[in-house]
């Protein structure tokens, strides 16, 4: 069916009513919450002011904000005809589609006239075969055929399948290709977009990855969907009810769990958790170490040597996990699995639920942690939890199903496939953009902290974990050198303090700063991340408008386990990890304020007495000495000293200014106190924050005259004040 074309004033017409009504549900969102008038003085402002005239002033203008970023070109009037898009759950066993038709959702049956389709791809005779004739052929053509590609989603990995090396992305683009064909054929429409979804956890290369092999397929990516968010719209659609919800996502791969507030067409993500390497995948990987065993025990061989038997042992595996979500037994028979010196071999056992339940209980276990986490983070537990809902083929092993009861008291939601709900709520998505279905405003999160690596090696955090996206957040720095005329941006995720800790998601050069002495350019770096959870970094040295920037692409790198290994180190090293950041700023400190005693006694030694400049150049060795070589341990001796050493700068201003108390200890600023010193002297202290060597080893990669980002935020407001 094709869309009804509408003319310019319609499509206006249509998104005005509908944001209206947006802004009457999200009252109801906002109502026990901060609200902040709408500005006035802006695009944004003087639209949204006008739109919402009928209703009150005063609601959320980050909500506000974020409807309208997503909407501004219909709402603008800079719009275009939208053609068909479709929901799709590129999942790591199995894809989905759907689309909306009359207002509801429904799934697009591929050509062979089944709901999902395999995420298998291989080749026969260099003919290529994607979903269930690729599937077909694992067991007598393995070599050229590839499954669970998904898990190497934004790695630097290749796959040879008959002669040739294929990357994830360019896998992942023949299912997408196989589905888009098998959606065109059915609606009778062209299909050029479509919304996708990612795992709730999936970084920044990863979600990259993805719309890289959209475009390759001849897809543009309208929305990256994060998998739980797109359950829940498809369970929710015709709720009205204000509640929260828990998502527990077990796919073939993959697993997270999401915690969201939604109600009367508002979907708001309130915290999400994962593991990227644990899914059904590993139950069938379980039973297949069973039976390996068992066989080598009754028959004395070791079937592991033969990718035949291996790849048999892996069908059936997946085969009786799946009857054994119905029935408490099974019978597993391999004829000819092995032949040996003329002998032939078959294998014959029988597996219980009880057995099978054994087997994976660790899998199982491994969800109650991030389940526990994510319900903490939104603030919610088990009595404030009003409903948990099922999403993927592996919630439907019956122990998974009672864990997720004993987690959160509440009997999970079976009323939508969990095969099927990530692509009806990416279809729900897909027909709000395009105007076929009213009132969705989602407002979803960053699974990861996003930061930069500063001085000492510390990771400043500018967007935290579980932020409403999109979003933007901007800080200044500032350099570490004199003339210093490059510096290097070094963007991290992760939750460790330590930069070195977290992932390494790019970096870049920031040149031409004007020579100036270390500590004057300021430096503004703005962090950005869009719907689809894509981050662009950008640098601008504000005096000479010199500017650089990143998106995160294919510089990060990360394993399918290592978010949740550095969610578990984050946990595991805190308190190391804060005791190391307390060391670290002191030291930095320490180095602030050696620096600034020496440049106020250059610039006012000769106005006070010479007993007070030997008492401070006395302390300044003091300090210096001690800070070579200064351990952790010995913080508190460091800051000792550093107070010592403030105190006798005190009595420069208290006789330069006549003040009987001097400086307060104002820590970003060597314990000048601003009260005592004029707009030139305390812009001067103010500068003093550092930006400068960075990580090891980054500086020479970068040549010799870079200097990688040491940064410490620079406190703008003041000097804007004095100005």
């Amino acid at each position: 069916m094709a869309l009804k074309t509408l003319e310019p004033s319609e499509i206006v017409a249509s998104a005005k009513s509908s944001f209206l009504r947006q802004i009457s549900s999200m009252l109801v969102l906002t109502s026990s919450r901060e609200k902040f008038p709408i500005p006035q003085n802006s695009h944004d402002g003087f639209l949204v002011a006008n739109l919402v005239k009928d209703y009150p002033s005063n609601v959320s203008w980050n909500s506000l904000k974020i409807f309208i970023d997503v909407n501004k070109n219909i709402l603008s009037g800079d719009f275009k005809t939208m053609s068909r898009i479709i929901g799709i759950d590129l999942g790591t066993t199995r894809s989905a589609m759907a689309t909306v038709e009359d207002g509801e959702p429904k799934i697009i049956e591929n050509k062979e006239g089944e709901r999902v389709t395999p995420s298998v791809v291989g080749f026969d005779d260099g003919e290529r075969l994607v979903g269930k004739p690729a599937k077909n052929q694992l067991l007598t053509n393995e070599e050229n055929t590839v499954k669970s590609i998904k898990r190497h989603m934004g790695e630097d990995y290749e796959v040879e399948l008959d002669g040739s090396n294929y990357t994830p992305q360019e896998i992942s683009s023949m299912i997408l290709q196989k589905l888009k064909t098998d959606a065109e054929d059915k609606l009778g429409d062209e299909v050029e977009k479509a919304v996708i979804t990612v795992p709730a956890h999936f970084d920044d290369t990863q979600r990259q990855a993805t719309k890289d092999a959209a475009e390759i397929a001849g897809l543009e990516a309208e929305r990256i969907l994060n998998e739980p968010t797109a359950a829940a719209m498809a369970y929710g659609l015709d709720d009205e009810r204000e509640k929260n919800v828990l998502v527990y996502d077990f796919g073939g791969g993959t697993f997270d769990v999401t915690v969201l507030e939604m109600g009367d067409g508002i979907y708001e993500v309130q915290s999400t958790e994962g593991d990227n390497d644990l899914g059904g995948d590993d139950f069938d990987e379980k039973v297949v170490e069973y039976l390996l065993e068992n066989f080598e025990d009754e028959h004395g061989v070791d079937l592991s040597d033969s990718d035949e038997a291996m790849q048999r042992l892996r069908e059936n595996a997946e085969e009786a996990k799946k009857e054994l979500s119905s029935r408490e037994s099974t019978k597993i028979s391999i004829p000819f699995i092995y032949q040996e010196d003329g002998e032939t071999y078959n294998l014959d056992q029988e597996l219980t639920r009880s057995k099978f339940e054994d087997l994976v209980e660790n899998h199982i276990q491994r969800t109650t942690d991030p389940t526990k986490k994510a319900m903490d983070d939104a603030g919610v537990d088990s009595a404030e939890l009003d409903e948990v809902i099922l999403v993927g083929g592996t919630t439907r092993v019956p122990a998974v199903r009672e864990h997720v009861q004993a987690i959160t008291g509440l009997e999970p939601d079976k009323s939508v496939s969990p095969d099927e709900a990530v692509a009806l709520g990416a279809s729900i998505q897909a027909g709000s953009i395009t105007g076929e279905m009213d009132d969705i405003l989602l407002l979803d999160v960053a699974p990861l902290s996003l930061g930069v690596e500063v001085k000492g090696g510390l990771t400043e955090t500018l967007i935290e974990e579980n932020t409403t996206i999109p979003a933007e957040e901007s800080k200044t720095f500032t350099t570490a050198q004199d003339s210093q005329s490059v510096v290097t941006v070094h963007v991290v995720q992760g939750e460790r303090e330590m930069a070195k800790d977290n992932k390494s998601l790019g970096q870049f050069n920031l040149e031409g700063i004007p020579p100036a002495p270390a500590g004057q350019p300021q430096i503004e770096v703005t962090f950005e991340i869009d719907a689809d959870g894509i981050l662009n970094v950008s640098a601008e040295e504000k005096q000479s408008g010199e500017s650089a920037s990143i998106t995160i692409e294919d510089q990060a790198r990360l394993d399918e386990d290592e978010i949740e290994e550095m969610k578990e180190e984050a946990e595991k090293h805190a308190e190391e990890d804060e005791k190391r950041r307390e060391f670290i700023e002191a030291k930095n400190k320490a180095d602030q304020l050696i620096s600034q005693a020496r440049d106020q006694i250059e610039e006012h030694g000769d106005k006070v007495e010479d007993s007070v400049v030997e008492g401070i150049e006395m302390k300044i060795d003091d300090l210096e000495e001690f800070r070579e070589d200064v351990e952790m341990e010995d913080k508190e001796e460091l800051e000792e000293k550093v107070e010592e050493l403030e105190e006798k700068l005190q009595k420069i201003g208290q006789e330069i200014y006549g003040g009987e108390e001097g400086a307060g200890g104002m820590g970003g600023m060597g314990g000048m106190d601003p009260s005592n010193m004029d707009p030139e002297d305390l812009k001067e202290a103010a500068e003093k924050m550092n930006m400068g060597q960075g990580g090891p080893g980054a500086a020479g990669n970068a040549g010799e005259d870079v200097v990688d980002a040491d940064y410490e935020e620079v406190d703008t407001d003041s000097e804007d004040k004095e100005e």
